[in-house]
């Protein structure tokens, strides 16, 4: 089977089978979070720009936040064939990117993605199985859904698969 990449860019989400597999290309304090059913081989991948919606409020698109993204993610993944009971999660980016007062909003936008993401994933039930977040550099990830595996590249730093 010929594997295709799917490319999820900023505040977007798709959900694939395999031969397929989603990629996220230059996370920097956004994070990518791919969620599986490692049985029904059903996975998705979101990449998220801010940590709340509620930070806007209505009239942006879910999937830029945190906290509605992953539960639409959830959502889609189940309505695709996926049992909740069994979702895995991994996660990585959330890297500070620019060098600002670190009282800044900017500055700590990185590490409330992270944080929002865990937050969600938690009252979802989902088991946070890996991540690779903070740090400064930007992050490229791979998410293969037939084994569940993210691989990542930074720059300057050798690939890492989790």
């Amino acid at each position: 089977m010929i594997k295709t990449f799917l490319s999820v860019d900023i505040a977007m989400m798709k959900i694939a089978k395999p031969p397929d597999q989603l990629c996220s290309l230059g996370l920097g304090s956004c994070v990518g979070v791919a969620v599986y059913d490692p049985v029904a081989k059903i996975g998705g991948l979101i990449h998220i720009l801010l940590p709340s919606i509620k930070e806007l409020g209505p009239g942006h698109s879910r999937t830029k936040f945190a906290d509605s993204g992953i539960s639409d993610l959830v959502d889609a993944i189940i309505k695709a064939g996926a049992s909740k009971p069994r979702l895995k999660a991994k996660m990585a980016g959330g890297a500070t990117m620019f060098s600002v007062s670190s009282n800044s909003p900017i500055a700590t936008i990185g590490k409330r993605n992270v944080e929002s993401c865990r937050e969600t994933l938690a009252c979802l039930g989902i088991e946070l199985v890996a991540e690779d977040t903070g740090g400064n550099s930007g992050r490229t990830i791979y998410f293969d859904i037939e084994t569940g595996s993210l691989r990542i590249k930074a720059v300057d730093k050798p690939e890492k698969i989790i």
